[in-house]
């Protein structure tokens, strides 16, 4: 006799290590496997459907069945199924998505390279700062800063400038990595400091730790010009006007990850330009391939480019690189992707529909359970607070974040849960409806849980 065929979920227990997932949650309520998707949404093995309301982790921002970019994918697949970027060589959809950034770049830029992911290109960045500085004379300059609640990936080096605490559990950060503070003024200000006493204190330490560290011994600076994962932690007004002129002061570059604003999350282009960046080199990933192809991409301003590759003659190469960097599938994916996001009407779609998004977030920050409803574009974060006069954290007990998305989640809803928080980053292509109905789904959840609350109490 055969033996009974295992569930999907089943077989996934069973086979498949898991990422960044709540453990608890996995045990009690098991994984769910999906099947296919269409526009906006993800249907699972049982057939149920779900609004993705994090594009999938923020990059499968034309949704999941957007015809031409599968279509690029088949011709050139057909043309050029793969090469690489060593030896001087490469091929003509990578040089064509090459001169594309740069004539799309929020600033000036000079040169790309590309990666597999936006955490290759952080690491990438650091090396490159680090041979960069060695050649200039100046090896002592290794020190990276970084912001407590800073995501930049999962490699080593990426994994160190992640301002988070479970980068603890791999023995980080090392002692080249200097953090300061997060710019998140509602959690982060002193009470009575208003936005404008809180940058100039962000800033005030900024010059403080640069010369308590040595400015001779810090290499860069990285910065998201609004925490993704952090919580979608937009800065205050001026913040970087503000610590921008002290970095050049002392010779600092500021790197912009991009990985998640980059291509319109923010209803800008860039994020540099919607927070007031000005970057002298910019990584890129997710919503440049929309997701369909692993893509990163690291930007270099002429003068960043006219410092590295003088520090390269030495070796007679940049002594780096990824096999599949550059591939020609993914840069011509990417290629159309761009096009579509700019010229196609979706970044106009992004700017109208994420004003209704953070209108229907500032409703919710009316709720008894919101301590602070914050985004930009298509990305919001509500965090809850069991008392919404004190801004007290909800109890760990609680698993507040958790219970809301598993709640979302029964009611065909994908959020993301983080800590205290919810995180939402929805499709470019969303509807306003869509939105709508997510205000709706959040507030009935909020609303539930509030009323519980209060039997509980009684």
């Amino acid at each position: 006799m055969n033996a009974p065929a295992q569930s999907w979920e089943r077989r996934e227990i069973g086979s498949f290590f898991h990422t960044f997932t709540d453990l608890p949650s996995l045990r009690e309520a098991g994984p769910v496997v999906f099947a296919r998707g269409e526009g906006a949404y993800v249907q699972d093995t049982a057939g149920r459907r779900y609004f993705e309301a994090n594009s999938g982790l923020w990059n499968m921002t034309l949704g999941f069945s957007e015809a031409r970019l599968a279509e690029v994918a088949r011709r050139q697949y057909a043309a050029l199924p793969g090469y690489h970027t060593f030896f001087g060589r490469n091929s003509g959809p990578t040089v064509e998505l090459a001169e594309r950034m740069l004539a799309l770049a929020p600033v000036p830029m000079s040169r790309v390279f590309f990666t597999n992911s936006g955490s290759e290109a952080n690491e990438s960045v650091v090396k490159l700062l680090w041979l960069m500085w060695a050649g200039e004379g100046q090896p002592r300059r290794r020190k990276l800063i970084t912001r407590r609640n800073a995501y930049h990936g999962a490699t080593v080096m990426a994994s160190s400038l992640t301002g988070k605490d479970y980068v603890g559990a791999f023995g980080l950060p090392g002692p080249e990595i200097v953090t300061l503070g997060c710019p998140h003024a509602w959690r982060c200000a002193a009470p009575g400091e208003d936005e404008t006493a809180f940058v100039r204190r962000l800033a005030a330490e900024l010059e403080a730790t640069i010369r308590a560290e040595g400015p001779d011994t810090i290499a860069g600076m990285f910065a998201e010009p609004v925490m993704g994962a952090g919580g979608v932690i937009v800065p205050p007004a001026g913040y970087f006007a503000a610590i921008q002129p002290i970095l050049r002061g002392h010779g600092i570059p500021l790197v912009a990850d991009e990985v998640i604003c980059g291509f319109g999350r923010t209803g800008e282009l860039w994020g540099s330009l919607a927070v007031g960046l000005l970057p002298d080199i910019v990584v890129a990933s997710k919503s440049m391939s929309a997701g369909y192809f692993p893509m990163g991409a690291v930007m270099l301003s002429p003068e960043i480019d006219r410092r590295v590759t003088a520090a390269c003659e030495a070796w007679e190469e940049f002594p780096h690189g990824f096999t599949t960097g550059g591939h020609p599938v993914g840069c011509a994916i990417s290629l159309e992707a761009i096009r579509i996001i700019t010229e196609d009407g979706i970044l106009e779609n992004v700017r109208s529909v994420g004003a209704r998004f953070q209108e229907g977030l500032r409703t919710l920050a009316r709720h008894p359970l919101v301590g602070e409803a914050r985004g930009i574009g298509l990305m919001g974060a509500l965090e809850m607070v069991s008392d919404k006069e004190t801004r007290a954290p909800c109890p760990g007990e609680w698993r507040i974040g958790e219970r809301i998305a598993r709640m979302a989640g029964e009611r065909g809803m994908i959020i993301r849960p983080l800590g205290s928080s919810v995180v939402l980053a929805p499709p470019f292509i969303s509807s306003a409806q869509q939105i709508d109905d997510l205000v709706g789904v959040l507030g009935a959840i909020l609303d539930e849980i509030e009323a519980g609350r209060g039997r509980q109490a009684a």
